[in-house]
């Protein structure tokens, strides 16, 4: 029988944006509340010139991005592409052999940005708002709106003690949640912070939260 990785069935994960001294690649490390790590998301399919373009010009931004989610064994489990877009971003979500499972859309450019979790045919299953600048809420549509989870960069307690909010965050994941659906929160939590660090160096997006 094979085992499902800790990364897609943890509650709680640590999402750390990786330092570079120059940020051309995006690389995040992923561990749970114990700081073990479970895995890390990286932006694959860059050429030397979209490195440079990155680097020198707001031009990457628009064009697509490719996230892939990896275990400590360095197996594939999500594969997120945002085609090339000018206002709203959409992301095509995949499992590590390439079969999709839905997709996570932005709803609107101004305010405060919310996106909708979407399946194969396009049915909303859950979305998420922006609260403020430091935190999101995840709902479930099926669910008549509870709360399935939560993207927040406020660290308390022995979390604090031990991570830094600087340049983490943490996502928290209903126990109850299985399915498309969290393999879908899971590729949010990456998705969402990368859609707001490309388009904030653009003008896409002017007015992120009120």
């Amino acid at each position: 029988m094979r085992t499902i990785p800790d990364l897609l069935v943890s509650d709680r994960l640590i999402v750390n944006q990786k330092a570079k001294i120059v940020e051309v690649t995006n690389q995040y490390l992923i561990r749970d509340d114990q700081g073990e790590e479970l895995g890390y998301m990286q932006q694959e399919g860059q050429s030397t010139f979209r490195k440079v373009l990155r680097f020198a010009t707001d031009v990457d931004q628009f064009l697509t991005h490719r996230l892939a989610l990896y275990d400590t064994s360095g197996s594939k489990l999500l594969q997120i592409v945002r085609p090339a877009k000018i206002f709203k971003s959409k992301f095509s979500v995949e499992d590590g052999n390439g079969n999709k499972l839905g997709a996570i859309a932005q709803r609107n450019v101004f305010g405060k940005i919310g996106f909708d979790l979407l399946d194969t045919g396009g049915r909303e299953l859950g979305r998420i708002q922006a609260e403020n600048w430091r935190a999101w809420d995840l709902r479930s549509s099926m669910q008549l709106g509870n709360e399935i989870g939560r993207i927040d960069k406020k660290f308390v307690g022995v979390l604090k003690a031990v991570f830094t909010p600087a340049d983490n965050y943490i996502v928290d994941i209903d126990p109850g949640l299985t399915g498309e659906l969290r393999l879908l929160t899971i590729a949010a939590a990456i998705a969402v912070d990368t859609a707001l660090k490309q388009d904030a160096r653009g003008f896409s997006v002017t007015d992120v939260f009120e």
